[in-house]
C-alpha cells in the first residue's frame, strides 16, 4: 500500500498520516512513514520525542551525500538526473512504535528555480518509495506537489487530501485535484478533520464527491492534550482511532477492489 497525504497547514494530516502508520503496523506490516513536510512534525505524531528527533538529519540536508549520489560537479553544476537512491530508506530511516520515520525535508529553491542536485535525489528517492514493494509507505506531503511527476506517481494507491469545513480548505482541495490529474492521478480522495457537528459534515458532502470522501474525524481536545504532553495521538485518542480505523477501513477496500480488477 502507498499512500500521499497532503493539505494545507494545520487541517491536521500529520495527525492522520501517524495515526494510520501506526495501524497498519499494528496489523503486522513493515511501515514507513515519510515526512516531504516543511513542518516536520510526523516524529512527534509517532511518538518521537523532541530529543530523538534533534538526532536525525533530513536527507536534502545531507550535502555530502547529495553531491556524492548526484556525482555534482560544482564548477560546471553538472549532476546524475538517476542518482542511486535504493539503499536510503533503510540506512536513515530511524523506528519507534512499530513504524520507520525517514525524515526528507524539502528543497529551499529560492532564487535558482527548483532544478538542483537536492531536487533529483528527492524526486528519484520518493519515485523509489512508490515501487518499493515490501513495505506499506505513507507520506506526510505538503500542500503543493513540487517533488511529483508522473514517473513518481507510479505504484501510487491513494492520495488522499485532509481538509477541514472552511472555504479556504475546500479551495486547496480544488487545487491539489487539478495539481493531480495533471500528474494522471484522476481519483483523489478526502478525509474531513476538525468536524465540529452535522452543518459541518453537510458542507463537506456539499462539496465533495460521495465516491471521494473517506470519511470524517471530529473535533478532539484529546489531539491537542495529546500534543502538549508530547505524545502520539494514537495513545491518547480513542475517538481518533476508531474515526481513522473507519476510513482505514475503507481505504483497504478500495485498494481490494482495483486488485480484483
Amino acid at each position: 500500500m502507498k499512500i500521499a497525504i497532503t493539505g494545507k497547514g494545520g487541517v491536521g494530516k500529520t495527525t492522520f498520516a501517524a495515526t494510520l502508520a501506526r495501524m497498519y503496523a499494528k496489523e503486522g506490516n513493515g511501515v514507513l512513514a515519510v515526512d516531504v513536510d516543511p513542518d516536520a512534525n510526523l516524529g512527534l505524531a509517532l511518538g518521537f520525542s523532541e530529543d530523538e528527533l534533534d538526532q536525525i538529519v533530513p536527507i536534502t540536508k545531507m550535502r555530502e551525500l547529495i553531491n556524492e549520489r548526484t556525482d555534482l560537479d560544482e564548477i560546471t553544476n553538472m549532476y546524475k538526473l538517476n542518482p542511486k537512491v535504493d539503499d536510503l530508506p533503510d540506512k536513515y530511516a530511524r523506528e519507534k512504535n512499530g513504524v520507520k520515520l525517514l525524515l526528507l525535508g524539502t528543497v529551499d529553491t529560492a532564487g535558482r528555480g527548483c532544478v538542483c542536485p537536492e531536487h533529483v535525489l528527492l524526486r528519484r528517492l520518493i519515485h523509489h518509495l512508490m515501487l518499493r514493494s515490501n513495505d506499506v509507505v505513507i507520506m506526510d506531503m505538503e500542500a503543493g506537489l513540487e517533488h511529483l511527476a508522473r514517473g513518481t506517481t507510479k505504484g501510487m494507491d491513494q492520495f488522499i487530501v485532509v481538509i477541514e469545513p472552511g472555504a479556504r480548505s475546500i479551495q486547496t482541495y480544488k487545487n491539489v485535484k487539478r495539481l493531480a490529474a495533471q500528474l494522471g492521478i484522476h481519483d483523489v480522495n478526502v478525509v474531513a478533520n476538525k468536524i465540529r457537528d452535522e452543518k459541518d459534515e453537510e458542507f463537506i458532502r456539499s462539496r465533495i464527491p460521495e465516491e471521494n470522501l473517506l470519511g470524517f474525524i471530529h473535533y478532539n481536545t484529546d489531539i491537542m492534550d495529546a500534543d502538549r504532553q508530547g505524545c502520539s495521538p494514537y495513545d491518547y485518542s480513542r475517538q481518533l482511532l476508531e474515526e481513522v480505523s473507519s476510513i482505514k477501513e475503507k481505504i483497504d477496500q478500495i485498494k481490494n477492489a482495483e486488485v480484483e480488477k
